[in-house]
């Protein structure tokens, strides 16, 4: 195999793309989740009686169990982007009190609705990580509310949703910000690839999420509540509930209906969210506020592009524009679009700028890759990290057919591929070494295998299993998968050794790492290495690996 690396335009020389590799720190991790297990105090220490102890915790239900890479897109302390001057005719200077002025929704005296508001009120610091993920967004979303004439209430959807995290993953397989299941988000215009997610773009899933409750409120006949409770657990088993109340004789609003008891307290959370803000000094409740002003812009960029070569061009760190473009499951932009970006609006000019003077085929990195025996498209575009559409669209190929010797040019990512921290792969990785206290065991998938067969053979629930590895619960096995597993208690004392690693084609710092249970950093500082750049095939690397812990994850 030989491997060529083509340069980059002279205008991408010239800004010098040298990126900068985000770690996450352990004990700011630690800290995150002592905050959140102190947030998610017993309800049983808060309230006395069984009725409302059940009410409470239907209220935290889902309200923070969810699967992200990080509490915050941006490195702690840093802001998204100064604040833009920007001649406002706005009076109100808060979206929030711009959205709680225009509120509608009748809020009645249900004891639903208390159990909400008492665990709302009782963890204020539960809203400003919330509020703290919505900020970049939560502007453009009241705009587009807005220009629906729809009820402004919904801003708070994502809230209950989500907790605003655009790459929440439930369990019942929904994702994003706004939570679609896969079918329903292909439905309302949301694509999903090997390249791209639609329900965690936040652009894409907005709209989608806007469409879907119009409709919603259509089929209902205007009654938004019962529009809210079909976006929770579908639309049929709202009609169902409504038809046999109506047989009974009895009452068909919200209230009445025989729902799921997760949607029974679907509605009534974001009602009691509105009330809490509408009325936040008469409860003496901190709601975090949020500038009234545009801080992103959407940027044509007409075809597919390298995030790192973007965020560079942007004058942005790649953790802070993938934070903002969060749909992008790999490295690069889709091939097949969309092909936008969510920049921050005081970037968003000088980046069309600048882009506009790089041809297409130089907003990539490229490789030539020389066909050897036993190649196919399929086990290149996987040594590259890409798809074979990608390779026979590039290449002009009319079918799969190569022949050895023959010159394939393959697009690469321009940095190492643990750089690009909030891609579906480094997320998966960050949320499958989060269990340093313990010892991490590897499983291999098999041909037959259950997530209920492995759980029972590693005696953990199916649950912890799929949230350690980022998947429900009734997610698909694929033969080959690699499934990671954390028991009590760490390894006896380990045997460390001193290994000679070739590597191979395909390898990066971040595989081998995970391979051999060590970090990326200490492959470097053991070998003297740039963890930037590319590793060559047959390269040598030194290494110091714990075998007892080898053995048990092999």
């Amino acid at each position: 195999m030989q491997l060529k690396f083509f340069p980059l335009s002279p205008l991408l020389l010239a800004i010098g793309l040298t990126g900068c590799q985000l770690t996450e720190d352990s004990s700011d991790n630690a800290q995150l989740q002592n905050n959140e297990n102190a947030s998610l105090e017993a309800c049983s220490e808060i309230y006395s009686n069984e009725e409302a102890i059940s009410d409470c915790e239907l209220a935290r239900d889902g309200v923070v169990e969810v699967v992200h890479p990080n509490d915050d897109t941006l490195e702690e302390g840093a802001e998204l982007t100064d604040t833009p001057d920007i001649h406002t005719q706005a009076v109100v200077t808060d979206v929030w009190e711009r959205a709680s002025a225009n509120f509608s929704l009748p809020i009645p005296d249900d004891k639903r609705i208390s159990a909400q508001r008492k665990w709302y009120l009782k963890h204020p610091e539960y809203m400003a990580r919330v509020v703290k993920r919505a900020k970049p967004f939560l502007y453009y979303i009241a705009e587009e509310i807005e220009k629906r004439d729809m009820p402004m209430e919904l801003i708070l959807l994502p809230v209950v949703e989500s907790a605003f995290d655009p790459f929440a993953y439930s369990h019942g397989r929904a994702a994003g910000m706004w939570q679609f299941i896969p079918g329903t988000g292909k439905r309302f215009g949301m694509q999903q690839n090997w390249w791209y997610d639609g329900r965690r773009d936040v652009v894409a899933s907005t709209q989608g999420a806007l469409d879907y409750l119009t409709y919603l409120n259509e089929m209902f006949d205007g009654n938004w509540l019962h529009a809210l409770a079909a976006y929770n657990s579908g639309e049929g088993r709202v009609q169902r509930a409504i038809k046999a109340n109506k047989r009974a004789g009895k009452p068909t609003d919200f209230w009445n209906l025989n729902l799921p008891k997760e949607t029974r307290a679907y509605v009534p959370k974001l009602l009691a969210l509105a009330d809490i803000l509408k009325n936040k000094d008469e409860y003496a409740y901190s709601w975090p506020e949020v500038e009234n002003v545009a801080v992103i812009e959407v940027v044509d960029i007409g075809s597919q592009v390298d995030l790192a070569f973007a965020a560079e061009l942007a004058g942005m760190s790649l953790k802070e524009l993938h934070g903002l473009n969060p749909g992008f499951n790999r490295w690069a932009t889709s091939p097949e679009g969309p092909h936008r970006l969510v920049l921050p609006l005081d970037k968003a000019a000088a980046f069309s700028q600048a882009l506009a003077k790089i041809d297409q085929k130089e907003r990539l990195n490229w490789v030539r890759h020389s066909v050897k025996p036993g190649d196919s498209l399929g086990k290149i575009a996987k040594q590259y990290h890409t798809t074979v559409k990608v390779l026979k669209k590039v290449n002009e190929l009319d079918s799969s057919m190569i022949r050895v010797g023959q010159a394939i040019m393959v697009p690469v990512a321009l940095q190492e591929l643990n750089n690009y921290t909030l891609s579906q792969e480094q997320r998966l990785a960050s949320l499958q070494n989060s269990g340093a206290s313990k010892q991490k065991v590897r499983h291999t998938v098999k041909t037959g295998d259950t997530l209920w067969d492995i759980a029972r053979k590693y005696n953990v629930s199916t649950k912890q299993l799929a949230k350690w590895n980022g998947m429900a619960p009734g997610d698909t096995l694929r033969s080959g998968k690699t499934l990671v597993i954390w028991q009590e208690g760490k390894a006896q004392d380990g045997v460390r050794k001193k290994l000679t690693y070739t590597v191979r084609n395909g390898d990066s710092l971040s595989l081998i790492a995970s391979k051999f249970n060590v970090k990326v950093s200490d492959i470097g500082k053991w070998n003297s290495l740039n963890t930037k750049r590319y590793l060559q095939p047959g390269q040598k690397l030194k290494l110091y690996v714990d075998v007892t812990r080898l053995n048990a994850s092999s």
